[in-house]
């Protein structure tokens, strides 16, 4: 099981707390040290688009200039943004098995962990 999310969200701060109050092994991927991974975001662009994958209700997306904003308009120029700016990507992502959460939702964790 992997996380990928920015340690001080509080978002990512209750997904870590859920796996671990749950005895859940993860590996943690943060994004600000290592980076946006090219290949699993354009994997998961392809399979969820990338809506999903833009936080746009986050206070980092609501800043960006309206001029920068209007710029993403597909997964390519998402991806750009993503890795110009980590904290505009919706977190905590869960990897578990080949299958993907965006943020955080208790009900959901409990159904990706007990299939």
């Amino acid at each position: 099981m992997k996380l990928y999310g920015i340690p001080n969200c509080n978002t990512v701060k209750k997904a870590r707390l859920w796996l671990e109050g749950h005895g859940l092994a993860y590996e943690f991927h943060n994004f600000k040290k290592q980076g946006v991974p090219e290949t699993i975001f354009k994997s998961l662009m392809q399979a969820h688009g990338w809506e999903p994958l833009v936080n746009r209700n986050g206070t980092t997306w609501r800043k960006l200039p309206d001029e920068r904003k209007a710029q993403v308009k597909d997964a390519a120029s998402a991806l750009a943004a993503m890795q110009e700016n980590t904290s505009v990507i919706k977190r905590p992502i869960l990897e578990s098995d080949g299958r993907y959460l965006f943020g955080f939702r208790e009900s959901e964790y409990e159904e990706l962990v007990s299939k």
